[in-house]
């Protein structure tokens, strides 16, 4: 459920983009600011997250985590501003970090340590079908909300609550409420007390001062910084490219590309669990890698029929990259997992950066010159594939037989 319900509210701006923009007038620029409040919240709240679970508690830290995640969606739809939505941003994507860092932990007790490689991946799955689902929610909302369509008492209640020309702001009350219930959920239910393993633990300073003195480390946390970047930085402006090069509209055929995009990405996650088991893992990165770039280049370059089939490629191909680029860096590093994960986790902040970065360029050059900078990103992930030299490789069924 946390899983599903962090994706849910993460992944959902880049169809509200277009929306955005009409709503408020905005460059593209501004609108990506957006973003960048959510995901600098990573960069901000990570680490400290993890100090805060070992204090506290998964629980109350979860508990916490929800409902500021229930105040942020709360004071925007309640007040639609550009600066409250800011402001609104950053507090769900603080919530959202601190979810992160307390869920993986409480995931290895409550299934098992023998299910837990299972369990991630099941995680990883509702968190891809979150994904894939919110658009087609934001679509459902704006369409019948825009219509008048008040046949159920759920419409009837969003249409008194959200200004007739913002019907898009109604997501942001399913949002407050989704969050107001997973606080209740979690604090009526019973969790086991998570005993960490010394390499989950978060160490001191002195731990994360040696660990960034490796070269190693940063070229592995510039990796997720990337990631994350280019997968927002694609995911984002989908339906603003569709819409501006291909006249798409993007509350119905928009939403739902980005949907695509992300139920793709579900698709690829289980083709490359099966490859993972019978090729090194840096070959599979270096293959998905490169499908990924080729991939962004015929969705920016082609026609219209074709961009619609490209972009959800691109998260096909991109799927398998976080869970390689996490488990080539812990596996790079004999101790001191824990800290290394809490600094990796700050990487995600590459999610604000890149797409300011796409929005600025696209204001001077157009959108398909500013998304031309993702390419760098991915050629740098694609290089991981040939310069990294884990102490362990994942084991795949030929070794193992032997």
């Amino acid at each position: 459920m946390i899983f599903f319900v962090i994706s849910f509210l993460t992944n959902i701006i880049g169809p509200l983009v277009p929306d955005i923009i009409d709503s408020y007038n905005l460059s593209l620029t501004m609108v990506a600011v957006l973003p960048f409040a959510f995901f600098i919240a990573y960069g901000v709240m990570s680490i400290p997250s993890g100090i805060l679970v070992e204090k506290f508690g998964e629980k109350s830290v979860m508990v916490i985590a929800f409902l500021l995640s229930s105040l942020g969606a709360f004071i925007f739809a309640s007040s639609p501003t550009y600066a409250m939505y800011i402001v609104s941003l950053f507090l769900i994507g603080s919530g959202m970090a601190m979810l992160q860092v307390a869920i993986n932990p409480l995931l290895r007790i409550a299934g098992g340590e023998e299910h837990f490689a299972f369990n991630s991946v099941i995680g990883q799955l509702f968190f891809g079908l979150a994904s894939f689902l919110s658009p087609l929610v934001y679509s459902y909302l704006v369409v019948n909300l825009k219509q008048g369509n008040s046949s159920s008492w759920f419409l009837e209640k969003m249409s008194n609550l959200v200004p007739a020309e913002l019907p898009w702001i109604s997501l942001y009350w399913v949002f407050a409420a989704v969050s107001l219930l997973m606080v209740i959920v979690i604090a009526v239910t019973s969790f086991p007390s998570v005993e960490r393993k010394e390499d989950e633990k978060v160490g001191a300073m002195d731990t994360h001062v040696m660990l960034l003195k490796k070269p190693m480390v940063w070229m592995y946390f510039l990796a997720i910084f990337c990631y994350v970047g280019s997968e927002q930085g694609v995911a984002n402006w989908i339906s603003e490219f569709l819409q501006t090069y291909h006249g798409v509209d993007p509350q119905t055929i928009g939403a739902r590309t980005v949907a695509l995009f992300w139920g793709l990405m579900v698709a690829g996650t289980i083709l490359g669990l099966v490859l993972l088991k019978i090729v090194d893992s840096r070959k599979v990165l270096i293959g998905f890698s490169a499908a990924t770039i080729i991939s962004l280049g015929i969705a920016l370059y082609g026609s219209k029929g074709v961009a619609l089939y490209a972009f959800p490629m691109v998260g096909f191909f991109a799927s398998v990259m976080w869970s390689i680029i996490i488990s080539l860096a812990l596996n790079s590093v004999a101790s001191h997992h824990g800290s290394l994960s809490g600094i990796l986790v700050t990487g995600i902040a590459g999610g604000a950066i890149l797409p300011l970065i796409v929005g600025s360029l696209g204001d001077a050059f157009g959108l398909r010159i500013g998304m031309l900078f993702v390419f760098i990103s991915l050629g740098y992930i694609l290089s991981i594939g040939f310069w990294s030299k884990p102490l362990i490789t994942n084991q795949i069924i030929s070794k193992t037989k032997a």
